[in-house]
């Protein structure tokens, strides 16, 4: 079975990171930009990670650039953007793809997991993939959904 701590990532400060740290955790995988319309859901999810973390949840944030070009800089500029307008303290690796043949093994295997609305592909920055204590995908929303509609489906993963 994969799990999501089968897999690694490269943080943005450039350090590898096996995705085993976060194991028996709840974990919320989004992909992100810095110049999107959702863009404020940055708020929302440093929100989440602050009001959960001590209860074993963690965001993780993957930035991506195959949206409307809405996540135009490097890795530096995106954790300055996400430090210093919305006190990201949450772990932000660095900028990935989400869909096609170079995708992140990572988002290859969510994507696999659960598909959305109109099949398997990431349609938006902002989707977000919830992973429960075991490493498995328990759902998927789509960039609409506000970080603060998740509380109850968080709270029912930390509670199993």
């Amino acid at each position: 079975m994969t799990a999501l701590t089968d897999f690694s990532a490269t943080a943005i400060d450039g350090q590898d990171v096996d995705l085993s740290t976060y194991a028996d955790q709840v974990v919320l995988v989004v992909n992100t930009a810095s110049q999107c319309g959702f863009t404020p859901q940055y708020q929302g999810l440093q929100a989440l990670q602050e009001q959960y973390a001590e209860r074993g949840f963690t965001v993780l944030g993957f930035p991506c650039d195959q949206f409307g070009n809405q996540e135009p800089g490097d890795d530096p500029d995106i954790a300055a953007f996400c430090e210093d307008n919305f006190g990201v303290s949450f772990p932000m690796f660095s900028k990935i793809e989400v869909n096609g043949s170079a995708a992140h093994p990572l988002y290859q295997w969510l994507r696999a997991e659960k598909g959305g609305l109109l099949g398997s592909t990431i349609k938006w920055n902002f989707t977000k993939f919830l992973v429960g204590r075991d490493g498995r995908v328990l759902d998927r929303y789509p960039p609409t959904t506000r970080p603060e509609k998740l509380t109850d489906d968080i709270e029912k993963a930390l509670a199993d």
